[in-house]
């Protein structure tokens, strides 16, 4: 995957720039810059970063990972514990569940095979690249710890992708600027100080071996270096190479450095995996790239690559759409552009790559570092929205890939079409797991994507591309909706997990947000049908026209069909069932219920226990039923699981939590471009109060 050949950015992007609508009279470099990120000090939970969504690098306050052990990701960086050889060759069972009267496997954990079960969870697992810190000493020789630094202070240059450091120690000086090459998975760092010349300033790289962890902030096992391996592969004036390697698992890294320096291991025993890049003159440069193949091309210089990645920066800051809150006079405004303008640096440096993020995207490890299918919706639909389609298409193709694995699960459980997996990595095999094995609401994902890329691309090309995609979803969605010949009508479940996960799988039925998600999906695939010239799919259109209604209950949505006390035991979790008109365009929803539904969720939902994708749909769901202020009301909920830190990292899962990002940046895009049905107004989903000014170009409207 890292050999692929990438687009260069800068003719991606501009593509975008040439193609933004509405006027370009929003100052783009005022818009962003007004939200540069200052710091005076290490949050250890909170790095900067700089990246290309499919490498990122994390820093402390120095520019480097010195003081605090911040993780260096890329989307092809995954590892394997080797499987204990009395397992090797043996299939998994799963667990069979009764299913609407017949027997159907689930990879869920079997007690019958605790270690395969566990293995399977387990592996592969995201890892940590490496770590490259400064060695910062003192006139005495002792360390320095961040305690000891003076004036310090860090600038996230968000136009130019640049991180500048700048501290003193001991009286002296020292500047530092971080960047990462565009196109390659590339650190480059610049350093100007007197410490250099008097041996008190170097560089050091350190590499451990996989924890496996689930869920973890600094990534990797600094304690087993018996069980990896680091060579010197290669060693060349200005330059060096090396191979890493960790069981089945092997990577190269090469290191490249401008004007007099040494590269030295000074302990190969105690230390076999630390090496340092010792230079000798005041201003120094130096790049440090990965990859999963050995890298034999010529390293660009730091300074060629700060330039080049300041460049490409502006570049992506220049296409798209824009939003300028600057003129409102409601106090709030500020605060709702700088997550704006945080959110889209942080999704271009974490969720723009050759596979969809973690929850965590590149920051750190959860869930062992792999992709959720149902979060897909909120890391990319946004690119879309913000006229940035080729930064959500590089991962999208996802869909085409695990199209035949995902064929075959559904072909092993009786039914037609592709069955999409839940978490899984870089291929395609499901973690045993009963909610994974259980979750129905990513199925129609591609298919809202497959729209959302022909209402931005409407050509053949664009149907062709998505056609088979489209019809085994459908397939699938038809064939997985059971007819209950009673009631004459078409049922979800049981068993099944909905969005929210907090109802008991084997009695959930027809749950609100599912019911109006399959309609959309089994629509939206009879309309591509038709763009084909192709037949009209009777089962389909069967499914579509006999499934069951919306469930009600007292003149208000319910989570599901038939659930006890609703508003007593399960006003948590997710409100999905807003969701079905907000996030989706509201097929089978009756807006007047709707709307009663959202003012109880509103009135009695526990938000201290929600997730941060949540507010955004309540947001969508109050623009479209013309209701603005609660709109912007919940972008800014003040709530533990929706906060934005001083780098823009959001909370509302584990720490940090990308789909906060990425469904603001959706919520916020149909709050100005609109949605089929808004009318032609401008920025529809703000209030209309003389409070609120809202600037805007290039957005798309939402289906």
């Amino acid at each position: 995957m890292n050999g692929m050949k990438r687009i260069p950015i800068y003719l991606l992007l501009g593509l975008w720039l040439c193609g933004a609508v509405g006027c370009s009279d929003i100052d783009r470099e005022a818009l962003v810059r007004r939200h540069d990120v200052v710091t005076t000090r290490t949050d250890p939970k909170s790095p900067a970063q700089v990246g290309n969504g499919e490498f990122a690098f994390g820093v402390d306050i120095t520019g480097l990972q010195t003081f605090v052990p911040f993780n260096t990701m890329a989307q092809w960086g995954w590892h394997s514990f080797p499987l204990a050889g009395s397992l090797i060759g043996v299939p998994f069972e799963g667990v069979v569940w009764d299913t609407h009267g017949r027997p159907v496997r689930y990879d869920m954990p079997n007690e019958t095979q605790p270690e395969l079960s566990q293995w399977l969870a387990g592996n592969p697992h995201r890892i940590n690249l490496g770590r490259i810190g400064f060695v910062l000493k003192k006139k005495d020789g002792t360390e320095v710890r961040e305690i000891d630094l003076q004036h310090s202070e860090q600038r996230v240059d968000l136009y130019h992708g640049t991180i500048y450091s700048r501290f003193e120690i001991e009286g002296t000086p020292v500047e530092v600027e971080t960047a990462c090459h565009p196109e390659r998975d590339m650190v480059a760092v610049r350093v100007k100080s007197r410490l250099i010349r008097s041996g008190q300033l170097y560089v050091r790289f350190d590499f451990p071996y996989a924890d496996g962890a689930a869920y973890t902030n600094y990534v990797g096992d600094w304690s087993h270096p018996e069980a990896h391996k680091t060579e010197v592969v290669a060693q060349a004036d200005h330059r060096v190479d090396l191979s890493r390697t960790m069981d089945s698992t092997r990577y190269y890294v090469s290191v490249g450095w401008s004007g007099r320096g040494e590269f030295v291991s000074k302990d190969t025993v105690s230390s076999p995996h630390r090496f340092y890049l010792v230079p000798k003159q005041e201003s120094f440069g130096f790049v440090c790239a990965f990859s999963s193949e050995r890298n034999e091309t010529r390293l660009p210089t730091a300074a060629r690559t700060l330039a080049f990645s300041r460049k490409c920066w502006v570049d992506f800051w220049r296409s798209g759409a824009a939003i300028d809150l600057s003129e409102s006079r409601d106090p709030r405004w500020k605060e709702l552009e700088r997550r704006i303008v945080l959110s889209q640096y942080l999704m271009r440096v974490n969720a723009s790559g050759t596979l969809p993020p973690q929850e965590s995207g590149l920051v750190n490890n959860g869930w062992y570092g792999r992709f959720h299918f149902e979060m897909i919706w909120w890391h990319l639909v946004h690119n879309g929205l913000w006229n940035r389609w080729p930064l959500a298409e590089r991962s999208l193709k996802v869909y085409s890939d695990f199209l035949p694995t995902s064929k075959q699960r559904a072909a092993e459980q009786g039914y037609r079409g592709a069955r999409w997996p839940k978490c899984t990595a870089n291929f395609d095999r499901e973690w045993p797991h009963p909610i994974h094995a259980l979750l129905i609401w990513q199925q129609p994902h591609p298919i809202y994507f497959a729209e959302l890329n022909y209402r931005l691309y409407p050509s053949e090309e664009t149907l062709l591309k998505w056609k088979d995609i489209v019809i085994e979803t459908a397939d699938f969605m038809a064939d997985y909706a059971h007819f209950d010949s009673t009631a004459g009508r078409y049922v979800l479940g049981p068993p099944m997990y909905i969005v929210s996960e907090n109802t008991d799988p084997k009695t959930t039925i027809n749950p609100t947000f599912e019911l109006g998600y399959w309609r959309f999906g089994l629509r939206t695939a009879l309309d591509w049908l038709d763009r084909l010239g192709m037949e009209p799919n009777e089962k389909w259109r069967d499914v579509l026209h006999r499934l069951a209604p919306l469930p009600q209950r007292d003149s208000l949505y319910e989570t599901y069909e038939g659930i006890d006390r609703m508003w007593e035991q399960y006003a948590f979790e997710h409100p999905a069932l807003i969701g079905v008109l907000g996030m989706l365009p509201g097929d089978g929803v009756d807006t007047t219920v709707l709307n009663r539904t959202l003012d109880k969720v509103v009135a009695t939902w526990n938000f201290d226990r929600t997730w941060g994708w949540d507010f955004p749909m309540l947001a969508m769901a109050a623009a479209r039923t013309g209701r603005p202020e609660l709109a912007v009301e919940m972008l800014l909920y003040d709530a533990p699981g929706f906060q934005f830190d001083a780098h823009g990292l959001a909370t509302g899962g584990p720490f940090p939590y990308m789909p906060s990002n990425g469904a603001l940046l959706t919520a916020v895009a149909m709050m100005v471009g609109g949605w089929d049905g808004s009318g032609d107004d401008e920025a529809p989903g703000f209030p209309d109060n003389g409070l609120w000014k809202v600037r805007c170009e290039g957005f798309q409207r939402m289906p």
